[in-house]
């Protein structure tokens, strides 16, 4: 892996671009200018590095100018008007009269340009699917249902995992149905996950699996207050941990993310629980740190690149858990297989990162189809 010092430092003048060169006026010459308007914060910000990280291949490719502005300042009007393809996010809980507005000042801006909503979201429902659909011309998630024909169904609760946790624990919540409009799967496109964050895209590209002494068993560090529905999801999974026997585990909460991640590097076996939706920082940091990502099934899930291949490049347990300790048993149990695993999980998001493959996975959403 890269050393945290030259990720602390380049991650550093990232930020210094962001407020800087990001920011500079689009090339005249160029056939497409990309405008990013993005929101202020890692996760949504995990979705937006890579376009930076490929820049220059997109020039080479695309012949595209990528720019970044955030979304919460007011618009350059002169970055907006020039602008051939304009991507935005915004905050989960935004208003109708916000998202309205927002969209509203781009247009005025720029009538023409092609409209790309980029979707940051835990959960893998499309409950803006109605609200922003009509309004753009493309809408990227970092991740979906597998079976697509789940979407408009009803579910007890927000998400699939509300209703599994919520029928399983007999929760009080209520039936929705997030409607999904007419032609809006023509605009749905599926990006990238959390590979793409500032300190894990790098770390791929340019590093190597870790390797070395594991003396921990399992990484286990599990948050339990939130919703209802997920205090009690979470708590089925640190009980689960606690019932282990003579497995040495790392628990508890209230670390430096330098220490999370030395810790998962020192450890064979990485669980990884559902959080408020399927996909977690977690899933990645794992990989990047060699340790066996272990997981509830995934199978439902369609990510790309795709690292929820079931024990090829993770091992997923059953959602009741049941399995849970005779599938960590069987990981601790053969070496051989851990290092496969790890061993092709990074393969997989290393493969990606090096062959620039986000440039060819973003291009019809912000081109149509590749120029």
């Amino acid at each position: 892996m890269i050393g945290e010092v030259k990720l602390r430092l380049a991650r550093t003048l990232h930020r210094r671009k962001r407020a800087g060169a990001f920011r500079r006026p689009f090339d005249a010459t160029a056939t497409h200018k990309v405008l990013l308007l993005s929101v202020d914060h890692p996760i949504p910000q995990s979705q937006i590095f890579g376009f930076h990280y490929y820049a220059k291949a997109f020039r080479d490719q695309m012949d595209a100018d990528i720019r970044e502005h955030p979304v919460e300042q007011d618009l350059d009007p002169v970055a907006l008007g020039e602008a051939t393809t304009i991507c935005f996010q915004t905050y989960f809980d935004i208003s109708d009269a916000a998202l309205n507005d927002l969209v509203g000042r781009i247009r005025a801006g720029n009538p023409t340009a092609r409209l790309v909503y980029l979707d940051w979201f835990a959960p893998t429902d499309l409950r803006l699917a109605a609200r922003v659909g009509p309004l753009v011309d493309a809408y990227v998630s970092k991740h979906l249902l597998r079976d697509r024909g789940l979407y408009g169904q009803p579910t007890f609760g927000d998400t699939s995992l509300m209703d599994y946790y919520g029928r399983r624990h007999d929760l009080d919540h209520e039936e929705q149905r997030f409607a999904i409009p007419d032609g809006f799967m023509d605009k749905l496109h599926l990006g990238p996950s959390f590979m793409t964050a500032d300190f894990m895209l790098p770390a791929f590209d340019r590093g190597r699996l870790p390797q070395g002494a594991r003396p921990l068993d399992l990484h286990a560090r599990i948050a339990v207050n939130g919703s209802p529905w997920y205090a009690t999801m979470r708590q089925a999974c640190v009980d689960a941990v606690n019932a282990l026997e003579g497995v040495n585990s790392v628990t508890g909460i209230g670390i430096g993310h330098a220490r999370f991640m030395r810790e998962i590097r020192a450890s064979k076996v990485c669980f990884s629980a559902f959080g408020y939706g399927e996909v977690c920082w977690r899933d990645y940091e794992a990989i990047v740190c060699g340790s066996v990502l272990l997981k509830q099934d995934m199978a439902h899930v369609d990510t790309a690149p795709d690292i929820f291949v079931r024990d090829e490049t993770y091992v997923p347990v059953k959602w009741d858990l049941s399995d849970f300790s005779k599938r960590l048993q069987w990981l601790l149990d053969d070496t051989a297989a851990r290092q496969r695993i790890s061993r092709n999980a990074f393969g997989v998001l290393q493969d990606y990162a090096r062959s620039g493959a986000f440039v060819n996975q973003m291009a019809p959403a912000l081109f149509g189809a590749a120029p």
